[in-house]
């Protein structure tokens, strides 16, 4: 964590001022790594910016709970007012987390004339169109680099190595935890729950994992991304969202059966007309570069109109590497307040609503697993039922004998591109004909 040798001609040619204050809300895993980067890069950090780093409070609920070295007790306060209200203070960065509390307190720090650094996905997915606008009306900086990927900087990809494109498609692995389980089962033959209680252990999974799984962690990202690589006013309850709780072992079977692996994939796409905004598992073929992002890093590839395909990867949680892109916010904001020209990074972020692409005219291939008793002509049935609403079938296995005639076995079928609509219609004939002996499971096949 030190700089280089030369920090200080480049404290020596940049302009000067006394220094840029902080202060910080909350100081749990994230804020105790700005603290401890601060403190490590202090003399690099100054050269970068052109002013000193000085730390001036940190808000906490329990003031009498150990801290990491760097944070100073004198700095330690439970009144949010002496962070968001002291005159003395530049730029507050919000690590605290939650929605309600954070968004008062960030609100209030914008309307101050402060600048504002957040690692709060929650809060942005939810409010961020707003409080980008309070921050332009007022004139002040919004950065949210670490709410996204951690320690990838893939807000700032978007916001400046795109800002002469545009991005036409992303896909990505946005959650580690779900990663890892996914990777457990394919790898170590685990069932779901086995693998979450693992990833607990280790301490990839919170004690109540469901934000992950259940794929809400991934959406909240993909609101955020959205904004700057499509321009997107959306709602993050307008998301298709789902989780990976139906997965099952035989599922990771036999997608590399079929050449393929399972992954938690947020996705999106720009039509012109309306985008594509959705989070569910997907199959992806195993020659694809996510395929091979394991355990819990993180990996979005964007592909732009002009430049093509780019990929960023890398851990996408934990202090350090989370930390390391709030201290790079901090550095962008307080360049800004010592060159005279805050507000400039986010008067370039520009949203409009814009229409969600409805999930049944959503076009791709399909995997469908179902399950129904074995007997003749089974197989044409299903082909037929979904023949007849235009779902071409490209593969369909009985992977398994069943254990005794009669008793119902699993049909695998992949479809060509399809209109997701028409499948879910064809699903609900065979169930309502009696033709499945149990609730089919529908995963998409990302196309490229």
């Amino acid at each position: 964590m030190r700089g280089p040798a030369n920090a200080e001609e480049a404290v020596a040619t940049t302009p000067r001022r006394g220094s840029i204050r902080l202060g910080l809300l909350g100081c749990g895993t994230v804020g105790g790594g700005v603290l401890e980067l601060c403190a490590a890069n202090a003399r690099w950090l100054e050269g970068r910016v052109g002013a000193p780093l000085e730390v001036r409070r940190v808000l906490v609920r329990d003031p009498r709970k150990e801290r990491v070295a760097a944070c100073d007790p004198r700095w330690i306060t439970t009144r949010p007012e002496d962070v968001v209200d002291d005159p003395e203070i530049d730029v507050v960065v919000e690590v605290m987390g939650g929605e309600e509390a954070a968004l008062e307190l960030v609100e209030r720090a914008i309307a101050a004339g402060k600048g504002v650094v957040t690692a709060n996905k929650l809060l942005l997915a939810k409010h961020g169109p707003r409080l980008v606008d309070l921050a332009i009306a007022r004139g002040t900086d919004l950065a949210f680099e670490g709410a996204v990927g951690g320690g990838i900087p893939i807000i700032r990809t978007l916001r400046e190595a795109f800002a002469s494109d545009w991005v036409e498609r992303l896909a990505g692995i946005v959650n580690g935890t779900c990663n890892y389980v996914l990777g457990r089962m394919r790898e170590g033959g685990l069932g779901l729950d086995e693998a979450v209680r693992e990833a607990q252990a280790k301490g990839y999974a919170e004690a109540d994992p469901s934000l992950d799984t259940g794929g809400h962690d991934a959406a909240h990202k993909l609101c955020v991304l959205a904004m700057l690589a499509f321009g997107a006013r959306v709602p993050a309850s307008a998301l298709h969202v789902e989780g990976i709780e139906g997965i099952e072992e035989r599922d990771h079977r036999y997608a590399e059966r079929f050449g393929y692996v399972i992954k938690h994939l947020a996705i999106g796409r720009d039509f012109g007309d309306a985008i594509e905004l959705r989070v569910h598992p997907t199959l992806i073929p195993k020659t694809s570069v996510l395929a091979n992002v394991s355990g819990v890093l993180n990996a979005i590839l964007l592909e732009g109109r002009a430049l093509g395909p780019c990929m960023l990867y890398g851990r996408g949680a934990g202090d350090l590497p989370t930390a390391v892109s709030v201290v790079s916010d901090i550095l962008d904001v307080g360049r800004s307040i010592v060159a005279g020209a805050s507000g400039l990074l986010t008067r370039g972020i520009a949203m409009e609503p814009r229409p969600l692409k409805p999930q049944e005219d959503v076009e791709t291939r399909f995997y469908l697993r179902l399950s129904a008793p074995e007997r003749p002509g089974l197989m044409a049935r299903i082909a037929g039922e979904l023949g007849e609403l235009g779902v071409s079938l490209e593969q369909m296995v009985q992977p398994e004998r069943p254990a005794a005639p009669g008793d119902p076995v699993d049909i695998v079928v992949i479809t060509h591109v399809a209109r997701e609509g028409n499948v879910t219609a064809a699903l609900e004939r065979m169930r309502t004909e009696g033709l499945l002996a149990a609730p089919p499971r529908l995963y998409r096949i990302e196309v490229s």
